[in-house]
């Protein structure tokens, strides 16, 4: 999949995988619906049959369908989910935006390289969606967390949400 995404400069779907015997919310797939449709950036063999990617999402997609082909790839159906408005942060959630940058600014001061930096520029500390989204992928959740965040279509919602286990639950 991968070498033919490369080939055809083409996107692929990430998605998370449910718990084993569960389904996602609609019970269809025996992973999430809702998922990231991405681009491979950059790709390095470094061992025989390993292959590294660095990959940067472009937009959320909802699956309609699936097949299992004969190698067991999943190949599916999927339509895309606009992305969230820009939406100004709330001046009580301020708090959020601030800490993300402060942590996006420490990370060079305590040597990590401008290609390792976890989050691509231009960074859009003023964008709601864009702030709680950054803290999303960041944070040390559970997948299923981070699912049920990425699904919400109201990125104030999941900016409050984000508040609350920064500010209300120190040890994250």
């Amino acid at each position: 999949m991968v070498r033919n995404c490369l080939r055809n400069k083409s996107p692929f779907a990430v998605v998370a995988v449910m718990p084993e015997g569960e389904t996602d919310p609609d019970g269809y797939f025996p992973f999430a619906n809702i998922g990231t449709l991405v681009d491979i950036v950059e790709a390095d063999v470094t061992t025989v049959g390993l292959m590294n990617i660095r990959c940067v999402g472009r937009h959320r997609i909802k699956v309609d369908s699936y097949v299992q082909q004969t190698d067991g790839l999943l190949v599916g159906q999927a339509n895309d989910i606009a992305n969230d408005l820009d939406s100004s942060i709330p001046e009580d959630l301020e708090s959020v935006a601030t800490s993300l940058k402060d942590l996006l600014v420490s990370l060079p001061a305590s040597g990590v390289a401008p290609e390792n930096m976890p989050v691509i520029k231009p960074y859009h500390f003023e964008n709601a969606a864009w702030v709680a989204n950054r803290w999303v992928e960041l944070l040390d959740l559970p997948l299923q967390q981070k699912q049920r965040f990425m699904q919400l279509d109201s990125p104030v919602l999941r900016l409050e949400l984000i508040h609350d286990i920064l500010y209300e639950n120190p040890r994250n």
